[in-house]
């Protein structure tokens, strides 16, 4: 019999085209050889062209979905992207703050996102505010860019000084472990902090930036590549290391679709395999 799967969870909303949100979350937990399983916090109506509308999510039944499928299943780790408004911030913190102890769901990387990248607004100021209060506290992972360390911060973050320097406020507002991704800057840096016995350790990871207009939902993908890191019990650099080397990889395999911004490739792993399989073919 195969060996069961780790399963992800992701807290995220839908976006239609798949470029992010939970289905390309799907996807990418797919990738890396786990089960994934979603519970939607918000709809939305757009496209590569951009974000037209968000219409959240009841939190009511976010928390009924959440305790279905924690009570069935054995999470091993959970994404959390797009909220969209307070009330689901904190339907979903209060679930996170009732699962403490022997029930606490482990490897909970928050991915906090406020805008898209055309601009729309995904979560309100007051949603940020109880975001910062209280899911950065429970989450074991937060992964902003820059723009959104900057807007959680107050701070400047254009430079890995400047990255460092928002890493460090974070941890001073409650996050254990911080990945400020650089995707957006010229050099393609990405800062892990994470505390330690020993009191903070930092590790650079630096790339290419890849030249590409497919790159809507790096962000979703990263921290879901992340949170299956961490499902498959790999430690946090190598674990940050991978999950940018995924998003690299899924950037440079995209295919130029729509009129806005195109998607990840989040299977491109599947193209490899096929044309491994068709390269060991034999001719008659």
């Amino acid at each position: 019999m195969a060996e069961t799967p780790p399963v992800v969870l992701t807290i995220a909303g839908f976006d239609p085209s798949s470029g992010a949100g939970v289905t390309a979350d799907i996807k990418t937990i797919a990738a890396h050889g786990c089960y994934g399983v979603a519970c939607i916090t918000a709809m939305t109506v757009q496209s590569t062209a951009g974000v037209r509308r968000v219409e959240a999510v009841d939190p009511s039944l976010i928390t009924e979905i959440l305790q279905e499928l924690t009570a069935d299943l054995p999470i091993a780790a959970v994404h959390i992207g797009m909220l969209g408004t307070a009330k689901v911030v904190r339907a979903v913190a209060d679930f996170l703050g009732q699962r403490s102890g022997k029930a606490k769901l482990l490897n909970v990387v928050l991915d906090p996102i406020l805008k898209s990248s055309s601009g729309a607004d995904l979560l309100d100021a007051a949603g940020t505010k109880l975001l910062i209060e209280k899911l950065i506290p429970l989450a074991d992972v937060l992964t902003p860019n820059v723009d959104e360390a900057a807007a959680l911060t107050g701070l400047k973050v254009t430079n890995l000084d400047e990255m460092r320097a928002a890493a460090a406020k974070l941890h001073e507002m409650g996050a254990t472990a911080v990945v400020v991704t650089g995707g957006h800057l010229e050099k393609a840096i990405d800062l892990l902090s994470f505390t330690t016995r020993r009191g903070i350790e930092q590790e650079v990871f630096k790339a290419e930036r890849q030249r590409s207009n497919s790159t809507h939902g790096t962000g979703c993908a990263f921290a879901t590549a992340m949170a299956c890191h961490l499902a498959l019990d790999r430690g946090l650099p190598e674990a940050a290391l991978l999950a940018k080397t995924y998003v690299t990889a899924a950037i440079a395999a995209g295919h130029p679709l729509g009129r806005g911004t195109g998607p990840v490739h989040h299977l491109y792993r599947m193209n490899q395999q096929r044309r491994a399989a068709g390269s060991g073919s034999s001719e008659s």
